[in-house]
């Protein structure tokens, strides 16, 4: 049996009414992770509803199944990237479903991890793959791309102060020997693993953020998979984001205001085009916050936001 501290889920209730779950429903949960959302989801679609996980790791797969044994049968795990979404409900013999659930993100198994190097907290190989077959690591970006190419991470993904800095740091350390371990990265970009910081973030949780998000790709696969799952859904059906990046958010924001829109021709077209129909209505016109109970228990949902739209076309 695997041992693990489950992760805990970020805005649960929210989640479970937000999208409209009922008996009988058909979910997909993009990101099961160690199955956090799943047994509420589950408890609600119960006795004759279907559970449809996907998630690329199979450490979390695995305690997923384990924690969801009370629900034998009435779920399917896959271990893909949710950007496979279309095939792997085609493959469950399933044409539409009811509602879709994407928690982007790092899960506490990955973080709490001392071997993955998801963490500066643990001194680790420079991994970061949430597929431990993916063919790029941390190593491989930290070490090989261009220094120019380490600046645009570090500011587009991680938003970090000084990208050009710290990009400028790596480069001139690993000309004389690799950087291989998180400690190492830490000792180059001069940052103290355990000094306690003024500021909410510590200074190493963009850089890594920034790098992680690269080695999995995981913007191009956002962008890529909420198309889809848009359509999937049956007429009301939902789908819900929960995002912890400013970026991430925005392309919710945007996917879902594109297909609110009746029209996308310019604004200067005197008349409609392009012949576009609303697809969503969008439930949340603000993104839903965890409060400050669910913070003060767990400090890693401070900066969710989950966002909600329904299939009107």
């Amino acid at each position: 049996m695997l041992t693990v501290d489950y992760h805990t889920p970020v805005l649960l209730d929210e989640v479970v009414s937000l999208l409209g779950l009922t008996r009988g429903s058909v979910v997909v949960d993009c990101n099961v992770g160690t199955g956090g959302h799943a047994g509420d989801i589950l408890e609600r679609i119960s006795p004759d509803g279907r559970y449809i996980g996907i998630d690329v790791d199979a450490d979390a797969l695995k305690a997923a199944r384990e924690r969801l044994g009370a629900y034998e049968g009435k779920f399917l795990l896959f271990r893909a990237n949710f950007r496979r979404i279309d095939e792997i409900v085609q493959g469950a013999l399933f044409e539409r479903v009811d509602a879709v659930l994407f928690d982007l993100g790092v899960s506490s198994l990955q973080l709490d991890s001392g071997l993955r190097g998801f963490s500066f907290r643990h001194d680790a190989p420079l991994d970061m793959r949430m597929d431990r077959e993916g063919r790029v690591t941390a190593y491989d970006v930290i070490n090989k791309y261009p220094k120019e190419e380490l600046t645009r991470i570090f500011r587009e993904y991680g938003e970090a102060e000084s990208p050009g800095a710290a990009a400028h740091a790596i480069d001139r350390a690993r000309v004389q020997q690799p950087i291989r371990t998180t400690g190492e990265l830490l000792r180059v970009l001069h940052i103290d693993r355990e000094r306690r910081y003024y500021e909410k973030i510590h200074p190493a949780t963009k850089i890594f953020q920034a790098i992680r998000i690269e080695v999995n790709d995981e913007i191009g696969a956002l962008e890529e998979a909420l198309p889809k799952a848009v359509n999937l859904l049956r007429m009301g059906g939902r789908i819900g984001v929960i995002s912890f990046h400013s970026l991430e958010d925005r392309i919710v924001k945007k996917t879902f205001e594109y297909f609110a829109k009746k029209c996308v021709c310019p604004p200067d077209f005197p008349i409609c085009v392009c012949d576009k129909r609303e697809t969503l209505r969008i439930l949340t016109k603000k993104p839903v916050t965890p409060g400050a109970a669910e913070t003060a228990g767990n400090p890693r949902a401070r900066s969710a936001k989950l966002r909600v739209a329904e299939k009107i076309a």
